[in-house]
């Protein structure tokens, strides 16, 4: 057990009292791959333990042990995310959740779910689909990452444009809390406000005031199938013209999606779908209105990306097509890893200064001699920067780091934020810092001395205690 003090060595054997030792994990080789997320060059320590839980009863019990000797305790759902927020300190015992992957219930007359913090998100949604219900949160990640994980985060995705982000479907939760108690917060009931907002709270806080083992979601019917729009632009600062055109015009698309030449190319590159075009951006915008009002927001958004300066842009006619360009969106991430590490942005700004920003990417970009892959939710301004770095070249990892700075610096400048839907983590602290005044920062510092004064939940993530 490399690393495990004695404090540690207690907790894990507490812990096999509880929970079968084949789910108790301390070799350090198994444990590295279950130790982190996503994000490049984020750190990560060694943990004394990662352990597999399947019941509220075993994180109860592994809770409890790591309070009873002072053992950091960092919650996993999938490893999908891209800030650090899963990372692993030195001692610290690995939560992960993904064996709890039960949907416990549809109730199709109230429109909810209740789930396990491992369910997939796409499961969810194809499980709701049998009863003509609908989750909307929807992030690229949808197909692997975690109900649990996209609550740590407030994930949002392709749909948050129109329908929200995942705050606005979580009602209720369980959870073992940082005195080790199991505790309900929220509701079932349609409206309710007795009380702070615990849930809002939970909900994006990173795993830091606790460990969700159970979720109760609000659900929508199924919308009409959509209507895609696609446009080509030369440049990424005509896209975002008709990204404020769109807006402008008075127009909620269901989705507004843009996708640069660098991330098709790889998309095309690792899968052979015949996307690559000349285009240098591609905006993909979908309607979901029934019948003649849907035809009409489609042929008002065509009209809105062409005198943007598109130079095509059309109502797709054929949805086999329409789904590869968004299943090009959604695989653009991975794609673009193959190429070597990247660091991945979450930028949000007003959309009246998308063009602005993307501008602003463009030149820190050049000035710092990276090459900036370029996808976005562009329908709610949330950006995501993509710094592509040679693996080995320490050099350009520098001038990546210099230029993720930067571009945090530039959408606060704009009136944004460092992050519309990864979290914080470890990568974006300073970022927060920047963003948030003293006064509010020792609000929140506040709250997480309240529920966690040992700051044993995720220490070094978000705030400390």
């Amino acid at each position: 057990m490399g690393g495990m003090g004695l404090s540690a060595r207690d907790a894990v054997e507490q812990i096999r009292r509880a929970v079968p030792s084949e789910r108790v994990l301390v070799d350090p080789e198994v444990m590295a791959g279950l130790s982190q997320d996503q994000a490049v060059w984020a750190p990560v320590g060694l943990p004394a333990a990662v352990v597999r839980v399947a019941s509220t009863a075993e994180v109860q019990a592994v809770v409890q042990a790591c309070i009873r000797y002072g053992v950091p305790i960092v919650p996993r759902g999938a490893g999908t995310g891209l800030s650090g927020g899963a990372n692993a300190v030195d001692g610290c015992v690995v939560v992960s959740t993904e064996r709890m992957n039960t949907i416990v219930e549809v109730d199709a007359l109230e429109r909810l779910a209740v789930v396990q913090p491992g369910v997939v998100n796409d499961d969810l949604r194809a499980a709701v689909a049998d009863y003509g219900l609908w989750y909307p949160p929807d992030p690229a990640s949808s197909p692997w990452s975690t109900i649990g994980g996209n609550v740590a985060t407030n994930a949002g995705g392709v749909c948050c444009a129109k329908y929200g982000v995942t705050r606005d479907y979580v009602i209720g939760l369980e959870l073992v809390n940082p005195l080790g108690e199991v505790v309900r917060v929220g509701r079932r009931t349609a409206k309710g406000v007795a009380g702070y907002d615990l849930v809002g709270l939970m909900v994006g806080s990173e795993g830091t005031l606790g460990v969700v083992t159970e979720i109760t979601v609000k659900l929508r019917p199924l919308p009409p199938n959509p209507i895609t729009v696609a446009a080509y632009f030369d440049t990424l600062s005509d896209a975002g013209a008709a990204i404020e055109a769109v807006a402008a015009a008075g127009l909620t698309p269901s989705a507004l999606e843009l996708v640069d030449r660098h991330c098709l190319a790889a998309v095309d590159a690792w899968k052979n779908m015949g996307l690559s075009t000349d285009a240098q951006v591609v905006l993909l915008g979908r309607v979901d209105e029934p019948g003649e009002a849907g035809a009409a927001a489609a042929e008002e958004m065509a009209g809105c990306f062409r005198r943007a300066g598109a130079t095509w842009a059309e109502r797709s006619t054929d949805e086999d097509e329409a789904e590869a360009l968004f299943a090009a969106r959604r695989l653009a991430f991975p794609a673009l890893e193959r190429l070597g590490p990247v660091l991945t942005e979450d930028v949000c700004v007003p959309k009246g200064r998308v063009a602005e920003m993307l501008g602003r990417i463009e030149e820190i970009a050049l000035s710092n001699e990276v090459t900036i892959a370029n996808i976005a939710h562009a329908g709610d301004g949330n950006l995501h920067p993509l710094l592509i770095t040679p693996l080995g070249d320490e050099a350009a990892r520098a001038r990546a780091q210099n230029a993720f700075e930067q571009i945090l610096a530039a959408a606060l400048e704009l009136g944004g934020t460092v992050t519309g839907e990864h979290g914080i983590g470890l990568l974006k602290r300073p970022g927060l810092d920047a963003e948030l005044s003293m006064e509010v920062l020792q609000m929140h510092r506040a709250i997480k001395r309240a529920l966690d004064p040992a700051n044993l939940f995720n220490p070094g993530k978000i705030f400390d205690a």
